[in-house]
């Protein structure tokens, strides 16, 4: 009886894991295909194991007898020093092979060395852990920046938008508007250009889908298909591989609302510059918008909190009139910094100097909110001045001094970038942010 049940039991074994040792053999065997080009190093390895080996056994006899350097000595020395040569070729050409299989081909593609590579992925996961809250094209600069330092990277964007693309997004399929979003993946992304120009595409006026870019539609597919518009922009962080992720401040439809200083009220964001009115609050619909978790606990977590550049009642505010948002970002130990605009914005900021930015930032959430207020002290090219007084805007005011007197600290640099617009040095700026 006892025969049987081992040869039962036996017999059960060997069914079960047949399969799973044939599986590795399997897998191993697929490793010695013609082609895949570690057969030729695993030789090299083991013809300099054997090199080796032979070499001191043969030193080893011939050290019992005479300690002269004779011409078979030397000999030997040179079997053990090719021997580990071959070792070493062969070891760190197998290493290679490894880590290829784990590496993105693009960066390869790209010409960097694998030392190179290994150490800027490590060099950034050791990075800070950075949160940049904003939106528009501001935050998308800050962020180009930021991710040459670190990959421990957090957007939290604005939802607010209701102009353009997004806005007619947002109207006709009842989703958050992705623009402010797209710009951020962008920024952040380490996909191929191509892959990066296909998301920023806009459709001419030829076409019903005029006006609209490609990786708004990507994300609004994406948020259809999913059924979730905040797993959409998770799915689309991995189409881009990008550096960090990018969350929406809340995933309430919220409208944002001014109330401007002649008593009158501006419903939706795309319309507040437009009147042109100077404003004196803001206030989000509904006002009990929930934040998103993830953002919070990015803040929480957070080494470095961002505020800005970017629209100071368009894309900074409508995320610190969240409640939760503006209370993590107070309660956080983080270094927190409002970068400043460079010039003012019509209907928004008229006017303003920089401490008025920063005093409407805490009027509208915490004083505890900003420790650091960093400020343009550049000259701008007087034919741009001319350029932007045209579009009623001009350059920011610096007072400094006030913005101290007010117990807040001050980084004063030249931080512009100069072309057809005004626009911040992303690398510049990153590299003060870094240095605080």
């Amino acid at each position: 009886m006892k025969k049987r049940f081992n040869a039962i039991f036996r017999s059960y074994l060997g069914a079960t894991f047949r399969p799973v040792k044939q599986g590795i053999r399997n897998t191993f065997l697929k490793l010695l295909y013609p082609g895949i080009g570690i057969k030729r190093w695993l030789v090299v390895s083991v013809i300099g194991v054997i090199l080796t080996i032979f070499g001191a056994s043969r030193l080893g006899e011939a050290s019992f007898f005479t300690h002269k350097l004779t011409l078979t000595k030397v000999g030997d020395i040179l079997t053990v020093a090719l021997g580990i040569y071959f070792i070493f070729i062969g070891f760190k050409e197998l290493l290679v092979f490894i880590i290829k299989l784990f590496l993105p081909s693009k960066e390869m593609r790209a010409g960097k060395g694998l030392l190179d590579i290994l150490y800027e992925k490590q060099y950034l996961e050791s990075g800070p852990k950075i949160v940049a809250i904003g939106g528009g094209t501001g935050l998308s600069t800050l962020l180009h920046g930021l991710k040459e330092y670190t990959s421990n990277i957090t957007a939290i964007v604005t939802v607010a938008d209701d102009g353009g693309s997004s806005g007619r997004i947002r109207e006709q399929f009842g989703i958050l508007p992705p623009g402010d979003i797209r710009n951020c993946l962008v920024a952040l992304a380490e996909a191929e250009p191509l892959m990066r120009d296909l998301f920023q595409f806009r459709f001419d006026n030829s076409s019903e889908l005029q006006g609209h870019s490609f990786g708004n539609l990507f994300i609004t597919a994406m948020s259809k298909l999913t059924g979730d518009f905040e797993k959409a922009v998770k799915e689309s962080s991995k189409v881009l591989a990008i550096r960090g992720q990018v969350l929406p401040s809340t995933l309430s439809k919220v409208v944002l609302v001014a109330q401007h200083e002649d008593g009158t009220c501006t419903e939706g964001e795309a319309k507040i510059p437009q009147k042109g009115s100077p404003i004196k609050n803001v206030y989000l619909r509904p006002s009990d918008a929930l934040a998103t978790p993830e953002a919070i606990r990015a803040i929480s977590e957070a080494e470095v909190i961002v505020l800005g550049p970017g629209s100071l009642y368009t894309s900074i505010l409508p995320n610190l009139l969240i409640r939760e948002i503006a209370e993590a970002i107070g309660g956080s130990r983080a270094a927190k910094i409002y970068v400043c605009n460079i010039m003012t914005q019509y209907g928004e900021t008229d006017g303003y100097s920089a401490y008025d930015h920063l005093n409407t930032v805490i009027a509208h959430s915490k004083r505890r909110i900003v420790d650091y207020v960093i400020v343009n002290t550049a000259n701008i090219p007087e034919h741009l001045i001319t350029k932007y007084k045209e579009e009623k805007a001009s350059l920011i005011k610096n007072d400094a001094d006030r913005i101290r007197k007010a117990g807040f600290k001050v980084m004063e640099e030249k931080i512009v970038e100069v072309g057809e617009v005004i626009r911040h040095d992303s690398h510049k700026l990153a590299q003060i942010i870094f240095s605080i």
